[in-house]
């Protein structure tokens, strides 16, 4: 059996147990129903019963297939982080850094093609490069229910493949009258060693005003996280030569230590006068303050070696040191008003995200003459060398690389709904019509100094030697300890020079950019209730402006770019869902959207340097998509649902990197790396879905809870280079199984859950377009968490919970999986915590 073989055996194995829980479930459960009372379109998950329940409850009232994730009646979300929260629904998985969720992929879809909303209003990505918007950097005690919308409506902003994720801070109106929680918790991460402290707190009320009765309200979330971790990294970036007998060419050992605070708060506003008026107020603020230590020990092979082999080596020592902080920042300003037969919407939001990282090192390099080494392992890379080639003594420093970057993505959006109720032919219809203006800038500017031959600048061989910039022991589990590099020594060393010497204008002006994108968008649309059939269709129009301005370079020459773009795409849409009884819907919709590229895909600045070139694309095209759903889903009581959906997506323009040299203006070029838009490609799988809160056993079983879902997915897209050399492959980010199961346990003062979370590999990188060996996967992963909570008294409970009891690293590989691309690992974290409340 090959490895590859081996490897589908395995992941086969692990999910296997989510498709019997499943199917098991699908043959037949004798259930008590639930009143149904409404038609709609949502696939719903929550925490523990009570906020299961009150998801399933939304789910039945939805116009779209959605999954939400709720906070449970004391006002806290399932899991403390809220992409964590999210990978627990059906369709949805998550990439991870560091070992925390960060990024959300839906049915196999990469985080750049869902967009995130806050309270109505896109939240834009504080990364330069990336439309995606990494859900931890929001607290989740400032949120009160998010929700992965799968099929988008006419009245829907188009700007997502998977799924949009909408997410809702707390309101007053949340609960009847003064509510609070209070939560103080300690963790420790078993990588370092290390306890991190959390303060978090809500708090709303409902108040009278003129001659109403609990008719305004004022709600408001804190949060405060200062975690302390680390990660152990072997790496060899990709640099494998497979022409010439699977050899390596280098690999570098890193050892991270982390901090990271987050910070945040929410203050919202409600105020409704009467049954048909109602204004609102949403902020919310979130600060992500991440300081990362990295010392590493590079292993440059003269010539490309085989495992056992050594040669001559040359081997570098580098420290990165970093402080960067994300700030994201929502006000929306709304109301709704019901006149007779009309009912009136108006929103104004903006939304903020940037990221700042103060003048650093990026790269303290210092480096060893040749030395006789080795490796041992493809997947974990040892160095086979002498005792003391990693002594101090032997590296000298070489260069220090120092930057400072700022970026801005700044959103501003104005819209109106109007609907009117009327009778079609006798049955219940409604008419829906309005617009959106959204103005979106995104700015970036960095500059860089690269301080070399530093030498010239009357510093001698014995003071760049590294035994005068010696730091702590390092605490690396992947090889043998040694000492850190002491960053505050590699800083006097840049004291004494005069920086302006050392500017790098092009590192500095290439990567400087503005891009504007304003979206003008207009829709109507027709719901009509006939007998047990509600149909919704309607057309979406976006007409987008895009500009970008850049510099580009041509072998040291500076050159001003600015491209502009002008596009539209009418998008029509079809919903119908069918009430086959009081407890089970069928769904189906045809749905058209379009994602935009990424910024770090469309920038402007290029590099050409000699027969060598490096640039982005402003003139790629955007990804249009065409959507058909079909799902099923049936009610068996409290917390309890099974349901089943079929989804393909048709995608046209999807973007991949690839190198032009050879052709064209780059006929003479060795390398050209650029982006282009593909012909097709597409997405097709199933979701299968069960909760049940086990009721009908005896006591003390019936406080039990299962749950189980698994998503299987394929997708295929065609890819071309340059000389018409031309493959198939997987969409980058897709894995063709995820899934998830939770055991949970509700009785009088206790509450526990078992989590597993389950993603197979997929394709994370294509490297050549000829050559499939280049291309990299990232392994599949399976996540176990526990939580218990235990009822002191009525408002007060201690928690604890694990996470990562799996220790599952981050793996990705190159071709097969014995030849490592990177491979980290970070160890389990434990957390203990009290919650007080009222309400």
């Amino acid at each position: 059996m090959s490895t590859r073989q081996q490897r589908t055996a395995y992941a086969a194995f692990k999910i296997s147990t989510l498709t019997w829980a499943i199917t098991a479930a699908m043959q037949g459960w004798a259930q008590e129903v639930q009143d149904a009372t409404s038609v709609t379109e949502h696939m719903t998950i929550y925490g523990q019963a009570d906020s299961l329940d009150k998801a399933l409850q939304e789910q039945r009232d939805s116009d779209s297939v959605e999954s939400v994730v709720h906070a449970d009646s004391i006002g806290q979300l399932p899991d403390d982080n809220a992409a964590e929260a999210l990978q627990r629904v059906p369709g949805v998985s998550t990439e991870r850094d560091q070992g925390e969720s960060r990024f959300v992929r839906v049915r196999g879809l990469g985080p750049d093609l869902n967009s995130v909303t806050i309270n109505g209003t896109l939240v834009p990505a504080p990364e330069s490069d990336r439309r995606a918007v990494a859900l931890d950097v929001l607290p989740s005690e400032l949120i009160q229910s998010m929700s992965v919308i799968k099929t988008l409506t006419p009245d829907m902003d188009a700007n997502s493949l998977g799924g949009t994720i909408e997410i809702e801070s707390l309101s007053a109106f949340d609960h009847d009258d003064l509510f609070y929680s209070l939560t103080a918790q300690t963790s420790y991460d078993e990588n370092q060693n290390r306890f991190s402290p959390k303060y978090s707190g809500a708090i709303s009320q409902r108040f009278s005003l003129g001659e109403g009765f609990d008719n305004f309200g004022v709600a408001a979330a804190l949060s405060w996280q200062d975690r302390h971790f680390g990660s152990d990294n072997v790496e060899t970036g990709g640099d494998w030569d497979f022409d010439n007998g699977n050899r390596l060419e280098g690999f570098e050992q890193r050892d991270y230590v982390i901090s990271r605070e987050r910070a945040g708060g929410a203050v919202n506003f409600d105020y409704r006068p009467d049954d048909d008026t109602s204004y609102y107020l949403r902020t919310l603020y979130s600060r992500f303050k991440d300081t990362e230590t990295r010392n590493a020990t590079v292993f440059s092979f003269e010539d490309a070696l085989a495992e056992g082999e050594t040669g001559e080596t040359v081997i570098s020592r580098e420290l990165k040191d970093r402080t960067e902080t994300q700030n994201i920042q929502s006000y929306v300003l709304g109301g709704e008003r019901q006149l007779e037969n009309w009912t009136v919407k108006a929103q104004a939001g903006y939304s903020q995200a940037e990221e700042r990282t103060p003048l650093h090192t990026d790269s303290a390099s210092f480096i060893s003459d040749a030395l006789d080494a080795g490796f041992y392992d493809g997947e974990q890379p040892h160095a086979v060398s002498s005792t003391t080639a990693l002594a101090s003594s032997n590296y000298t420093l070489d260069e220090i690389e120092r930057s400072r970057s700022y970026t801005s993505d700044t959103e501003k959006n104005i819209r109106l709904d109007l609907a009117y109720d009327y009778a079609m032919a006798g049955y219940d219809s409604q008419v829906k019509f309005g617009g959106k203006l959204s103005r979106r800038t995104k700015k970036n500017d960095t500059d860089v100094w690269s301080y070399e031959d530093l030498s010239d600048y009357g510093l001698t061989d014995d003071a760049l030697s590294l035994s005068n910039f010696q730091g702590s022991t390092l605490d690396y589990a992947l090889g043998a300890d040694r000492y850190g590099i002491d960053s505050d020594a590699v800083n006097g060393v840049i004291a004494r020079l005069n920086a302006g010497d050392f500017y790098d204008e092009e590192e500095s002006l290439i990567n400087d950019f503005t891009m504007h994108e304003d979206i003008n968008a207009a829709y109507v649309m027709n719901t009509v209730d006939i007998g047990d059939w509600r149909l919704i269709g309607g057309v979406r129009y976006e007409g987008t402006d895009f500009q970008a301005r850049g510099t580009g370079i041509i072998d040291g020459t500076f050159q001003s770019i600015d491209r502009q773009r002008r596009y539209h795409h009418w998008l029509p849409g079809l919903h119908a869902q069918y009430q086959l009884d009081e407890d089970t819907k069928v769904r189906a919709a045809w749905t058209n959207t379009v994602v935009r590229p990424t910024f770090g895909q469309l920038a402007p600045g290029f590099v050409i340097d000699d027969d060598e070139a490096e640039f982005g694309n402003p003139d790629l095209s955007p990804l249009e998509s065409s959507n058909l759903d079909l799902a099923i889903e049936r009610y068996m009581g409290h917390a309890s649902v099974i349901s089943a959906a079929l989804f393909y997506k048709d995608i046209k323009s999807f973007i991949y990197n690839t190198d032009l040299a050879g052709s064209g203006a780059y006929a003479d070029f060795s390398e050209a790396a650029t982006y282009a838009n593909g012909d097709k490609a597409e997405v097709y799988g199933l979701e299968l879905a069960y909760s049940q809160k086990m009721t009908m056993l005896p006591a003390p079983w019936d406080g039990l809870l299962l749950g189980a879902n698994a998503t299987f997915s394929r997708s295929s897209a065609d890819i071309e280079d340059a000389q018409g050399n031309r493959r198939s492959i997987s969409l980058p980010s897709q894995s063709d199984v995820t899934g998830n199961l939770m055991v949970g346990y509700e009785k009088d003062k206790v509450s526990l859950r078992l989590t597993g979370n389950y993603k197979s590999d997929y394709l994370y990188e294509v490297g050549n377009v000829s050559d499939k060996r280049y291309d990299t996967y990232v392994d599949d992963q399976f996540f176990v968490d526990f939580s218990a909570r235990y009822f002191l008294t009525d408002n007060l409970q201690v928690f604890f919970e694990a996470q990562n009891l799996t220790d599952q690293p981050y793996y990705v590989f190159q071709d097969e999986h014995r030849y490592n691309y990177q491979y980290e690992e970070y160890g389990r974290t434990f957390t203990v915590g009290l919650t007080l409340t009222h309400f």
